[in-house]
């Protein structure tokens, strides 16, 4: 795993960094990770902010389009959907990544879905979950060995190769 001191946000924290071909996606050693792509950052005691990692980020490009279908405060699953997002590439769902209770949406990337193209570990920021169920969360070393499976996915879904 490389570190750097490399700037997310508003804030500087040491990273890993992960190669998406030419393309180096970055991310935060002070995160979870969710197996969905979502980093995680407790903000409070049991209280748990969401977003889009840089991996997700990459693969939508330009996302342009959010909507939920559920609204806060509500009880919610892992893998539940609670809503969609829209890109250049592709309709995706989101599912929650834990289960407890959603407490917050960033009605900012509502108004402004760039700020997840601009700032995914910042201002786009996606919702807050309270939880104390949060044993499924990845610490960074194991995102990146899962990184490394699901880009191995991607790419034979890319070239058409995906049932090989």
């Amino acid at each position: 795993m490389s570190a750097n001191g490399a700037n997310l946000g508003d804030q500087d924290c040491e990273t890993f960094s992960f190669a998406m071909g030419e393309h180096l996606a970055v991310f935060p050693l002070d995160c979870h990770y969710a197996t969905n792509h979502m980093w995680a950052m407790q903000r409070d005691a049991g209280r748990w902010r969401f977003g889009l990692t840089a991996y997700a980020v990459r693969l939508l490009q330009d996302v342009y389009f959010l909507d939920w279908v559920i609204e806060p405060p509500a009880a919610v699953k892992p893998h539940m959907s609670i809503g969609s997002i829209e890109s250049k590439k592709a309709e995706s769902g989101l599912y929650s990544p834990i289960a407890g209770e959603l407490a917050a949406i960033n009605d900012d990337v509502l108004m402004d879905p760039s700020l997840i193209n601009a700032e995914p570990y910042g201002q786009g920021w996606l919702i807050e979950i309270e939880s104390t169920s949060t044993d499924s969360l990845l610490n960074p070393t194991a995102y990146q060995q899962h990184l490394t499976d699901a880009w191995q996915v991607a790419q034979r879904t890319i070239k058409g190769q995906a049932n090989l």
